[in-house]
């Protein structure tokens, strides 16, 4: 589990494309100086297992269903990643409950610049609106953000200077692709109204 709280801004030195899947080493010293064969490691928010690492990067597998249903594929040798290690027992929760399990993708659709913060806007999905709401929260690359404003086909977050500055907001542009996954709590509650409305034994 992690919490949304992006640890790191590191980068990807390779990308090695297979018929079905890809590696990807990934340069992040601050979450790879504890790292151990299998620990798990929250990469743009999707969760990958590590299968090699050194003192500064940290090799994984990423399997074709990851490739088609979040925006790793389009990543590069150069490409920012946010890095984030598997939440510790007992460490601080900062975030929210963030499974690194990418529901979908979007695209920023506007970057309004404010003050000392910035308003980005992005594409919703058709079946994932129901679970954004205002005020809500939601992971996007998995940073864990506040909707601060929601309609049928789009949703805003409100980047504060410290999110632009560490992590890969600060830099996608105006069409970039961003991996989305919405508060598991919502899929939760859905599932279990959706039982109660069935009588046990029917």
């Amino acid at each position: 589990m992690f919490t949304g709280i992006v640890e790191e801004l590191g980068s990807v030195e390779s990308v090695e494309l297979g018929a079905d899947s890809a590696v990807l080493t990934v340069r992040g010293p601050l979450v790879v100086s504890d790292a151990t064969h299998g620990a798990s490691i929250a990469v743009n928010g999707v969760c990958l297992t590590v299968v090699e690492h050194d003192g500064t990067t940290f090799r994984v597998d990423v399997m074709r269903e990851t490739l088609d249903r979040s925006s790793l594929g389009a990543l590069q040798a150069g490409s920012p990643v946010n890095l984030e290690r598997a939440m510790a027992a007992g460490g601080r929760f900062g975030g929210h409950v963030v499974q690194g399990h990418v529901d979908g993708t979007a695209t920023i659709v506007s970057r309004e610049p404010g003050d000392r913060w910035e308003v980005v806007t992005f594409s919703l999905p058709t079946e994932l609106s129901r679970y954004v709401v205002h005020k809500g929260s939601i992971t996007v690359d998995g940073i864990s953000l506040t909707v601060s404003a929601v309609d049928d086909m789009t949703f805003a977050v409100s980047l504060i200077p410290t999110t632009l500055e560490l992590t890969t907001l600060g830099r996608k542009q105006v069409g970039d692709p961003v991996n989305l996954e919405v508060d598991v709590i919502a899929k939760y509650v859905e599932r279990l109204l959706a039982g109660s409305a069935t009588t046990p034994g029917e």
